[in-house]
């Protein structure tokens, strides 16, 4: 057993959102997404994860096509579908639908040979959150800073 390798991981998700509750899932991938996750030419911008019809799918986001792809490379905006548990499923459309919840990828990564999207349940930040945070972080760096000095 390998330990988990990270691809990429979305900080603008923690940014935008509380996350309160996180999911390990697989995903439908063509050969070329494969190549290019690999070489971290994926995108989550403005992704986002929906439950439709008892299946979990991935909007939004950009897979650059594979620099040696050819005719059969992949279209980069194509929704993809996420593989989870029968049981979180259910879990994560309850939450979506009764408690006004989010899903958001908050990172990818490679887990015994194959790469895995980590699914964050999450709530929107307000702008004074936001201001907060970054508060934070600041003092917390000044404070590392002058520590350093001394």
């Amino acid at each position: 057993m390998s330990a988990p390798k990270d691809i990429i991981n979305n900080r603008q998700a923690y940014f935008e959102y509380h996350i309160e509750e996180k999911f390990e899932a697989g995903a439908v991938l063509l050969g070329t997404e494969v190549k290019s996750v690999m070489a971290g030419r994926i995108q989550l911008k403005e992704s986002y994860v929906t439950v439709k019809d008892g299946e979990v799918w991935l909007l939004n986001s950009h897979i650059s096509p594979y620099s040696h792809g050819n005719k059969q490379n992949h279209e980069p905006l194509r929704p993809r579908k996420l593989l989870l548990h029968r049981k979180e499923i259910e879990k994560l459309e309850k939450q979506t639908t009764q408690k006004g919840m989010t899903l958001v990828v908050t990172a990818i990564y490679w887990k015994n040979g194959r790469i895995k999207f980590e699914i964050g349940v999450a709530k929107g930040k307000k702008l004074y959150d936001k201001r907060e945070t970054e508060m934070r972080k600041t003092v917390e760096r000044e404070t590392r800073q002058q520590l350093k000095e001394r």
